[in-house]
């Protein structure tokens, strides 16, 4: 039960720690609290909770795991709930905020890419817990489970600080589910006033005022139909996935299925990140079958409305300097690309799932609303109104 709590809180985006866990666990084995739930809530909420911003979230997290508990002997015996997966991860480094504001950035790009050149041919063994070698915990800028704000990740399956500035693994994406409908009707409805309704396709309505003209003028009687009213507006969406993206799921797959409900003539394609000199349609076959970013602009012309959907949040490396891509060695930066995307199609909105109020926090995504020229949007009902009237203008 501790484990799911602990699982929920994190799911619920609340900023806690395994050590704070591991505390949290040994103040119950040392009987700090009593045998209530009641006393177990503040103690959990002094060890876990260290904003008072966090405390709604945590007290809906709490309810809904203990709900129906009155004591804390039911729950669970806390001497077992150390899982041995994170055992295993206990090379993981957990510096406190000091400790991550006294780890500087290097120096710039190319000495990052130069000190890892160095390090690969300098190094014979395994390391654990250094600042220089490749290995895992510690403050070198090079292996896994560590830190270092302009570190290079390699060996380890997840983002924990979102702070790399290239990841060496194998990463596997999934494709957004355009199917999704909970959620979806408010967003349709907003979508629905970007309609350009006209009639194409078959006919298929029946025209009463045409067919009494016809039959009028021949003497018998001559059926009129008449193509049903579409929406004729070009749509060509770019999904960000992977990474910091995997918490905004939901909202992008209740867009994409949003869209693709109201938009016949509908494109999409996905990047990671930024987009660069390839885009893809399908995730499982990304590395395989790229699309040319040139041949996207050369294929849908100018008339087209252009979204972009992501958290535009990275390196700032991966938007300004070639090579900075997080996965590849990109020849251009991707701000070029992005220049080169919104030049062509000049009704281009960015959507962000990112809280609005948050934007300030993180540079990169400064660097994106700049190259947006401040067409960026929170993904939100009010936000994608305020896009969607930039896009008929």
């Amino acid at each position: 039960m501790f484990v799911t709590f602990f699982n929920e809180l994190k799911a619920a985006r609340l900023p806690v720690s395994l050590r704070e866990y591991l505390t949290l666990l040994e103040a119950l084995q040392k009987g700090v609290s009593g045998g209530r739930v009641e006393d177990f809530y503040y103690l959990a909420r002094a060890a876990l909770v260290k904003d008072e911003r966090h405390l709604d979230r945590f007290d809906q997290v709490f309810g809904q795991v203990f709900k129906g508990h009155s004591g804390i002997a039911d729950i669970a015996d806390a001497k077992t709930e150390i899982p041995l997966e994170w055992l295993k991860a206990a090379s993981e480094l957990n510096l406190s905020e000091e400790d991550m504001a006294r780890v500087e950035e290097l120096g710039g790009w190319d000495k990052i890419m130069e000190m890892l050149r160095q390090r690969l041919r300098e190094q014979e063994g395994r390391h654990a817990g250094g600042n220089k070698m490749i290995g895992t915990g510690g403050t070198s800028p090079f292996g896994a489970y560590g830190y270092n704000p302009a570190g290079i990740r390699i060996g380890q399956h997840e983002s924990r600080h979102r702070r790399a500035i290239k990841v060496w693994d194998k990463r596997e994406f999934r494709d957004l589910d355009d199917s999704v409908e909970v959620g979806t009707r408010n967003l349709r409805v907003v979508l629905r006033k970007l309609r350009k309704l006209a009639r194409e396709g078959a006919a298929d309505e029946f025209d009463l005022d045409q067919t009494i003209r016809a039959t009028a003028n021949r003497g018998f009687l001559d059926i009129q139909m008449r193509p049903e009213r579409r929406n004729a507006v070009k749509v060509l969406m770019f999904f960000d996935v992977g990474g910091s993206m995997d918490w905004h799921v939901r909202a992008a797959e209740e867009l994409f299925s949003a869209a693709r409900s109201e938009f016949k003539h509908l494109e999409y394609y996905y990047f990671h990140n930024c987009p660069y000199e390839n885009v893809w349609r399908d995730n499982a076959r990304r590395r395989k079958e790229k699309v040319p970013t040139l041949d996207v602009l050369n294929t849908y012309p100018a008339d087209y409305k252009v979204i972009f959907v992501g958290d535009a949040s990275m390196s700032p490396y991966e938007i300004v300097v070639p090579g900075g891509s997080v996965e590849h060695m990109n020849p251009e930066p991707g701000s070029v690309w992005l220049q080169r995307l919104s030049e062509m199609y000049s009704r281009c909105v960015w959507l962000n799932p990112v809280p609005e109020a948050e934007w300030n926090w993180t540079q990169s995504i400064g660097i994106i609303r700049e190259l947006m020229q401040e067409r960026m949007y929170p993904l939100t009902i009010e936000g994608l109104e305020r896009a969607i009237g930039e896009l008929k203008r």
